[in-house]
């Protein structure tokens, strides 16, 4: 069955509404919810606002009230099934008498899947499909995470033009400039976890926090992950209680990333070092490159990532490349930065890697 002018604009309005700033990234997808009569006409709207809080369409229904029975809900994803800190969006789209259910995107979370037989059931039409490239896109990561049944990794790094993370005597700040540190913790913000190697701790003792354009600490932190067998001084920073941190005693990525799911962990950024790094390249487990490359020369120094096993050009890995942009020193910013180098532009290149898994 196709689907009418009315319904295309009320899933563009739903998505929409699911995009509304200040709603978290996760746990939970986040889902807009139209409700329209039989006219195509507005009816209420609704969405999910996090964790804990009315489901989208429970929104919608709780503002439209009794107008809410014979109308058509057009939502981003497929109406939940099962009981958590809220109840059974399917159920309760049933108990106020919506007469048909539009949906975007199946939901593949085995804990939530079947509302749409359960509407079924009820007698409740059914539609789903519309704009579902769209819906799966707003929830990338949620639907990454519920597909592989494991964490979406981005991998970030920094280097300069000839590919050298740190100078010979193992010194790296600053490669990257103060735009580029700042975008740095504008994506660690995107994520739920940091993820680095027990070397990098030992060396170079991250603190592995979010910071604002201030240098302040933001008020939500991501988990913060080193892994590795050995074992650690526990003053180093990742350990200071300043956001919760866990050491995974494991070298294997598969293993690290299946508990991390199994803690509800969706999004994994990986910052260090070159040795992790290569670990989840050869596994086929880095989602998403983000490299920021500055106008810098050192001739030798410390790899960006350690040996792949590739020796010759045709196994190359040659990621697709998804974004490139320029980042200019932010306005206020110092002619030179704290080491008293001039400060210039790097550049970001987002790619996606062709054999990730």
């Amino acid at each position: 069955m196709g689907f009418t002018a009315a319904e295309h604009r009320a899933m563009t309005r739903a998505l929409e509404l699911a995009r509304t700033p200040g709603v978290p990234l996760g746990p939970n997808p986040r889902v807009g919810c139209v409700l329209l009569d039989d006219a195509g006409v507005l009816v209420a709207e609704g969405f999910h606002r996090g964790a804990g809080s009315l489901h989208a369409e429970a929104d919608a229904l709780a503002r439209a009230g009794g107008s809410a029975r014979g109308s058509t809900a057009v939502v981003t994803l497929e109406p939940c099934n099962h009981t958590g800190r809220t109840g059974p969006c399917a159920g309760a789209l049933v108990a106020a008498g919506v007469r048909r259910v539009i949906f975007a995107q199946p939901d593949g979370n085995p804990v939530a899947v079947g509302g749409a037989d359960t509407l079924r059931a009820a007698g409740v039409e059914v539609e789903h499909g519309l704009m579902v490239d769209e819906a799966r896109e707003l929830n990338r990561v949620w639907t990454f995470a519920v597909d592989h049944g494991r964490p979406f990794v981005t991998w970030k790094f920094a280097t300069t033009l000839d590919g050298r993370s740190a100078a010979a005597d193992g010194t790296s700040r600053w490669i990257s400039g103060a735009a580029a540190r700042r975008d740095t913790h504008r994506l660690r913000a995107l994520c739920d976890t940091m993820l680095v190697g027990t070397n990098t701790v030992a060396i170079d003792d991250p603190a592995l926090t979010v910071r604002d354009e201030h240098d302040r600490p933001v008020g939500h932190q991501p988990l913060r992950v080193v892994m590795g067998e050995r074992d650690l001084d526990p003053g180093h920073r990742i350990f200071d209680g300043a956001a919760a941190s866990l050491h995974l005693r494991t070298r294997d990525p598969r293993a690290a990333l299946a508990e991390l799911y199994a803690r509800g962990r969706q999004h994994v950024f990986l910052e260090g070092g070159a040795t992790l790094a290569a670990a989840f390249l050869r596994a086929g487990l880095v989602d998403e490159v983000v490299a920021y490359v500055a106008p810098v020369l050192l001739g030798s120094g410390r790899g960006a990532v350690g040996d792949l096993g590739i020796s010759t050009i045709a196994e190359a890995l040659r990621p697709r490349v998804t974004d490139i942009t320029v980042l200019h020193p932010p306005d206020g910013t110092p002619d030179c930065n704290p080491d008293g180098n001039r400060e210039e532009p790097n550049v970001r290149i987002t790619m996606t890697p062709t054999r990730a898994s």
